[in-house]
């Protein structure tokens, strides 16, 4: 029988101990970067999330505000190693490749830098987050889909928000403007649906490290690709 030890091996970054922790993390990050840096655009729109995710943690909000939160931490630690790696000369995840590349180009708008990010994250890093909780709870798939379900509401609020503070206002955008077409591509509900059942596939293969890990590669590369499209440039 294959042992816990053995799902996705060696899969998981150095962690965070703390939600705590994460937000003074990405405080740090945003004092760092200049304001239109795209990176420093998703690490603002992410750390309003978390901050969110933290004072919700004990409010009664989550099932399970422990697990919650460690779902929490180890989803933030691989945001954190993608910049870790970029600052140290490293290659992120392909999924992060796009947001590093193109974070300084100037027709790429800060809306595109967010959803970006957001894809990244939520397209793959929720999916090994999600499978890293399991594995160190020795806990199934459904002790998380709750909070997992709870986390999800979060974010689609984040993201009505993202697209009303960053999108142009209706004087500045109309139907023709290509950012429009770009923008209504990407949905984060069909995201965060794709990265369950993302999640649910790794959890099947926890038998099978190898066919786990390539599934985990072309997932990564998968979002890498929506990420490219995302960040098109635009005049």
């Amino acid at each position: 029988m294959t042992s816990a030890e053995e799902i996705l091996p060696q899969s998981e970054p150095a962690l965070p101990r703390t939600v705590d922790h994460v937000v003074a993390r990405m405080r740090e990050i945003g004092a760092a970067l200049p304001p239109r840096d795209g990176v420093a655009v998703f690490n603002q729109v992410y750390l309003s999330v978390t901050e969110e995710v933290g004072h919700r943690l004990t409010t009664g909000y989550f099932q399970d505000p422990g697990l919650a939160e460690e779902l929490d931490v180890r989803f933030a630690g691989r945001y954190l190693a993608a910049v870790d790696a970029a600052a140290a000369g490293r290659r992120p995840p392909a999924c992060w490749r796009p947001l590093f590349t193109s974070r300084a180009h100037p027709a790429v708008r800060p809306l595109q830098f967010a959803l970006a990010g957001i894809n990244a994250h939520i397209g793959h890093d929720l999916a090994l987050a999600l499978a890293d909780t399991c594995r160190a709870r020795e806990a199934e798939p459904a002790s998380l889909e709750g909070d997992f379900d709870r986390v999800g509401d979060l974010l689609t609020l984040l993201e009505e928000r993202i697209r009303e503070e960053l999108m142009p206002g209706p004087d500045l955008l109309d139907v023709a403007d290509p950012l429009t077409h770009v923008v209504g591509s990407w949905s984060l509900e069909r995201a965060r649906d794709a990265a369950w059942a993302a999640f649910r596939g790794l959890w099947g293969l926890r038998g099978l490290p190898d066919l786990a890990e390539e599934f985990a590669e072309r997932l990564d590369a998968s979002v890498g690709l929506v990420g490219r499209f995302l960040l098109t440039p635009l005049r």
